[in-house]
């Protein structure tokens, strides 16, 4: 049986597409007792309300249709944000050269986070590498607790 978000993925992908957009990431959690599914958008030059509008109507009809998730959650169809998480190997290649920050669990040289310019990403180990202030740091995957870009002002 295929996951929550594998599914919707699969069954919101074409009524992205019709809406000029693309799927950034799809997520099933739980927060405060309650079930979301969260479907983030990502479109060139950015996403509207609209687009969201129109997929969240369709989407939802089609939810409510195929009736695929057990229990009760609320959906939500928004834009990917500026400073959004990057996750898959593809996220990463894609913003080489941007702003990001990188989140550890543990600290190194006293800090957990580390802000810079994202400069190499390793896809077979998932070590990432970001120049913050003109010094290289290299952060093994397992260290990692997140890595999102970062707009800079």
């Amino acid at each position: 049986m295929k996951k929550v978000t594998e599914l919707t993925a699969e069954l919101a992908a074409p009524l992205i597409a019709e809406r000029g957009c693309s799927l950034w990431d799809v997520e099933y959690v739980r927060e405060a007792g309650t079930w979301y599914l969260r479907v983030l958008l990502d479109k060139e030059g950015g996403v509207d309300i609209l687009d969201c509008e129109e997929i969240s109507r369709k989407l939802s009809d089609l939810l409510d249709e195929l009736d695929p998730i057990e229990g009760s959650y609320t959906l939500e169809v928004g834009s990917a944000g500026a400073e959004r998480p990057l996750k898959r190997p593809e996220d990463f290649k894609r913003f080489i050269g941007s702003p990001v920050l990188v989140k550890l669990y543990r600290a190194v040289e006293g800090r957990k986070e580390f802000p810079g310019v994202l400069t190499a990403y390793d896809a077979q180990s998932g070590e990432v590498t970001v120049d913050a202030k003109g010094k290289a740091f290299a952060f093994p995957k397992k260290d990692i607790a997140l890595v999102r870009l970062r707009v800079e002002w």
